[in-house]
């Protein structure tokens, strides 16, 4: 068993380099406050448009927040909780590429191209892994209406090109509307050592950034920072427009990566194991009013019990809680430079998740044995301006191996370990199932929404069914701006989704369809309070009425016939027209699966 490593001392604040300071005299003195009182005129007039914020985070499940059940600390989220709106029954798509193309679009998925991941086999218009040209972004769509547009964080919708000398761009956050980007274009990677980040159009290192100079580099904070630096350089610069900013965070996808001071507020907290506090999240959930207590509780997918490396299993959901922990401090951060500029009056925030909890077993094979950290360097360190090239690095910066298998103590740059089905399972409370699928473990996010100035309730829930596509409905509504029929001489895919507002002032949403999903041959439809479910390509559809039975434990295809019959043509109607059908997974949707039974029947002559 290896040791807990000690804390280390709090790290000091980030510089990040900014514009060079004016010397002025009198005369330079008078003439900006004569031009200041014309931009203050100018902000006044665009005030009546508000910014809108969309924060994303990764990999968590539905009761990871502590205004949703958890015992993580989230003040900050928890205080826009309180002086907004949390909605229940709000969706992702089950997988972090197609949310978020659903996201930026406002389209399912597969409408805008990326129907699988960005890397994976492509097969028909569904599953092309990158954007296409019939889909425009939200920034796309409020940069006409006046709106600056800034992203910080996990891109994910475009593929990486073998050449990363001189990569393809053409689909790279500044060529799809947004005015500045800082963040990584691929999924994941260490959070103290990113592949592909990317400062506008340009790869750069986190070591060798003239702007940005942490004493410790950490993406989490990194992403915070400089959202915090797009909002302060926009109100200096851009004072008379509204602005939209995506804050796309890699916590909490794996590795496990976290800041010693983080980890150490956890330390010991999950000693007792996955069921008390799985048990303490169903409990605090229900009285909360998230959950309605008939519906019962689902099995647990391990018991404690069981565990054979205890010490291991504690130390990835303290590492887990950690990340939380550090995003909701970079969120903090976030609001209050929007009331130092005075700017959080009329901010919508809304913040979401893009899949459940993730049961991925990353770095947690039994194959390697478990090898402790050395005692020196072992390898030549890399030079400051070296970029990484690998999602899974091979070694640090300063040169110790990075390691992995079942045992090895997550949290430092020199480890790359997933927290495991358990947890997950744990942090998808009360629900089934976890990220990949589209049962409600799977899809289910929480989504706070704060806006002073445009949601007068405080502190209250919303259970209207809520869908990623509903978020390009709501930027447009709220920005005034007007969704092209064309651009560029292409046709785009008019929008799928409903605006939030409604939903805001506590209305039924007016959505006229059902809310539909495919990944990986996982497929769903909810209508009402109706939903048709399959896990799998080959698997059966499962019937609930997610009223009486959210947590989808008794299944009602064979009792309700009718209903199955009817929400399975809805579906189908749905993939052909979105092209989730025909996929490129096996079985092929319609066709049997390989090992089922062959259909009895006459014998051929």
């Amino acid at each position: 068993m290896q040791k807990r490593q000690p804390p280390s001392s709090q790290s000091q604040a980030p510089t990040i380099i900014g514009p060079k300071r004016l010397r002025l005299g009198a005369w330079g003195l008078a003439i900006l406050w004569s031009v200041g009182l014309g931009i203050w005129g100018i902000a006044a007039a665009a005030a009546a448009k508000p910014n809108l914020i969309y924060i994303l985070a990764d990999d968590m499940g539905f009761s990871d927040l502590g205004c949703y059940g958890s015992e993580i600390a989230t003040p900050h989220l928890d205080a826009l909780a309180a002086g907004g709106l949390r909605f229940t029954q709000f969706y992702n798509t089950a997988r972090c590429c197609p949310t978020r193309a659903s996201l930026l679009t406002g389209l399912y998925p597969h409408q805008a191209g990326i129907g699988h991941m960005v890397d994976s086999k492509k097969s028909g218009p569904g599953y092309q892994g990158d954007l296409n040209r019939n889909c425009i972004t939200i920034a796309q769509a409020l940069k006409p209406a006046g709106y600056r547009n800034y992203l910080v964080g996990k891109w994910h919708v475009t593929p990486l090109t073998p050449d990363r000398q001189n990569p393809s761009k053409h689909n790279w956050p500044l060529q799809r509307g947004f005015d500045r980007f800082y963040g990584t274009i691929h999924g994941a990677g260490s959070f103290f050592d990113p592949n592909t980040l990317t400062r506008d159009n340009q790869f750069i290192s986190p070591h060798a950034d003239p702007e940005y100079r942490p004493a410790e580099y950490y993406y989490t904070d990194a992403i915070s920072d400089h959202a915090v630096r797009f909002i302060r350089e926009h109100t200096q610069q851009s004072a008379d427009k509204p602005f939209f900013m995506y804050v796309a965070y890699t916590a909490a996808h794996w590795p496990m990566h976290a800041k010693q001071n983080d980890i150490a507020k956890y330390q010991g907290r999950y000693d007792g194991g996955y069921e008390p506090i799985r048990a303490a999240r169903w409990t605090k959930a229900k009285q909360l009013g998230l959950v309605d207590p008939k519906w019962p509780l689902t099995p647990a997918s391990g018991a404690w019990a069981d565990v054979t490396d205890k010490a291991f299993e504690t130390r990835c959901m303290e590492v887990y809680a950690a990340m939380i922990d550090c995003m909701d401090q970079g969120i903090g951060r976030i609001i209050a430079e929007l009331k130092a500029r005075g700017q959080f009056e009329n901010t919508l925030i809304c913040y979401l998740q893009d899949n459940g909890g993730c049961a991925e077993g990353m770095g947690r094979g039994t194959q390697r044995p478990a090898t402790p950290r050395a005692d020196q360097p072992t390898l030549p360190p890399l030079a400051k301006d070296y970029l990484q090239p690998a999602m899974i690095p091979t070694q640090t910066r300063d040169g110790y191996p990075v390691r992995q298998g079942y045992g090895v103590l997550p949290g430092g740059a020199d480890t790359y370990i997933g927290y495991g089905r358990e947890w997950a399972n744990v942090s998808n409370t009360p629900f089934r199932e976890y990220k990949h699928w589209v049962h409600e473990g799977g899809i289910s996010t929480p989504l706070v929404a704060h806006w002073p100035k445009g949601i007068s309730a405080r502190g209250e829930l919303r259970h209207q069914p809520g869908h990623l596509i509903d978020l390009m409905a709501t930027a447009v509504d709220l920005a005034g701006a007007k969704y092209p029929a064309e651009l560029n001489a292409e046709h785009i895919a008019p929008m799928e989704g409903v605006s939030l507002r409604a939903a805001f002032e506590n209305k039924p949403l007016p959505r006229t369809q059902p809310i539909f999903w495919e990944h990986e041959g996982n497929r769903a439809v909810r209508e009402g309070d109706w939903k048709l479910v399959a896990r799998g390509p080959g698997g059966k559809w499962e019937l609930y009425n997610l009223a009486a039975d959210r947590t989808e434990t008794r299944d009602l295809a064979s009792a309700e016939p009718a209903k199955l019959k009817e929400l399975l043509a809805k579906w189908e109607t749905w993939a052909k027209r979105a092209n989730a059908i025909p996929w490129p997974h096996l079985p092929q949707y319609g066709e049997a699966p390989a090992d089922a039974p062959a259909k009895k029947g006459k014998k051929k002559p």
